[in-house]
């Protein structure tokens, strides 16, 4: 809305001439009008990044914190992937603030201009709720807002999120680009001048549509995306490997021997209503058998786990029993009752992650 209105609000207060004498070089007032509005935009950023972390402390305090794979991340460790993950979200931020100086320059006082960058950040934003294929998903650059959970996981999923900081960076340079262009090559001795539709669709509108065509394309070619990005062997190895960081958790709450993920060697055979092989796509009916192994132990233990996995690869995955495992949601410690960590988890897929094959 900053970006949006730098421009435009010259144009409802017709106050273009004087400002032209004053400083007479249209390349030095769209700078310095770029500048101001960026940093407006920043100071918002920082202070939603400080109040939300001051608001965290305020509420649960300095405690570790369960990754998106399960593993448990100390306060140092958890604080430092907070503030990398608010760093990555000024890539689309810029992004936006720059689609809003291309519409506030193209469209002059039309209100639009200061809706735009609005209108856009909703768009692509349900888009990234829609089933999208991988690379026109990591291709928008609404995607860096949510690709930063990869970063809680261990190893982390940094590929989506390099993608899209780079992708929304190249929207952020496109779309000033085009916008200081249309800036200086204004006729600022018309004073009817109210901006043109046709103008904004064929420089602004259009170029930006073919870079999504580009860098679909490249990502596409250049990656192993393909389809949703969702598929079973994925999924299965997500959910174990969450299943396998919590259930030591459990262990410890319960003070039984401590076990490792290797010792457990957990595994899971998940399917997707009724389809037992190849099952992939998001959807609320997956259903997945977790099956782990303790150390002098010959049975083998099981639970089973129902999941509804979003377009984006993020997952909820609800425990179905037994009740002893993950069929409640309190377990009972020495301490008294606590929340059992098996009972509900949120997870990750990874999207270009390639599905190993045979």
């Amino acid at each position: 809305v900053v970006a949006g209105d730098v421009f435009a609000s010259e144009d409802r207060l017709g106050t273009w001439r004087h400002l032209l004498v004053a400083v007479r070089s249209p390349r030095r007032i769209f700078v310095t009008k770029a500048l101001a509005s960026l940093t407006v935009i920043l100071l918002l950023v920082a202070g939603l990044a400080c109040s939300s972390t001051a608001g965290g402390l305020v509420a649960v305090g300095n405690h570790p914190l369960v990754g998106l794979d399960g593993h448990t991340l100390s306060g140092s460790e958890a604080a430092g992937k907070v503030l990398l993950a608010w760093l990555c979200v000024l890539a689309p931020t810029l992004a936006l603030a720059a689609i809003g100086l291309l519409g506030s320059v193209a469209l002059g006082r039309s209100p639009m201009g200061l809706l735009l960058p609005a209108l856009v950040a909703l768009a692509m934003q349900l888009a990234q709720m829609l089933p999208l294929p991988t690379p026109v998903r990591l291709a928008l650059p609404s995607y860096a807002f949510i690709a930063w959970n990869g970063l809680f996981t261990s190893p982390a999923q940094a590929g989506p999120l390099l993608i899209a900081v780079v992708v929304s960076l190249l929207w952020a340079a496109t779309a000033t680009g085009l916008a200081h262009l249309l800036f200086v090559r204004r006729d600022f001795t018309n004073p009817a001048h109210d901006g043109s539709g046709r103008r904004a669709l064929t420089a602004g509108a259009l170029p930006l549509v073919g870079l999504l065509v580009v860098t679909v394309v490249v990502v596409a070619v250049a990656t192993p995306a393909a389809g949703s990005g969702i598929g079973q062997d994925k999924v299965q190895r997500s959910v174990a490997t969450a299943f396998a960081h919590l259930y030591r958790s459990q262990a410890e709450q319960l003070n039984r021997p401590r076990v490792t993920e290797a010792q457990l060697k957990a595994a899971a055979a998940c399917t997707k209503g009724s389809v037992q092989t190849g099952a992939q796509g998001p959807g609320n009916d997956w259903r997945c058998v977790v099956s782990w192994h303790l150390p002098d132990v010959e049975a083998t233990g099981q639970a089973v786990y129902q999941l509804d996995v979003t377009a984006d690869g993020r997952y909820v995955a609800d425990g179905d029993g037994p009740k002893e495992v993950n069929g409640y949601f309190l377990v009972r410690t020495p301490h008294g009752d606590a929340p059992n960590p098996l009972w509900q988890f949120d997870g990750n897929v990874e999207l270009l992650s390639a599905t190993p094959k045979g």
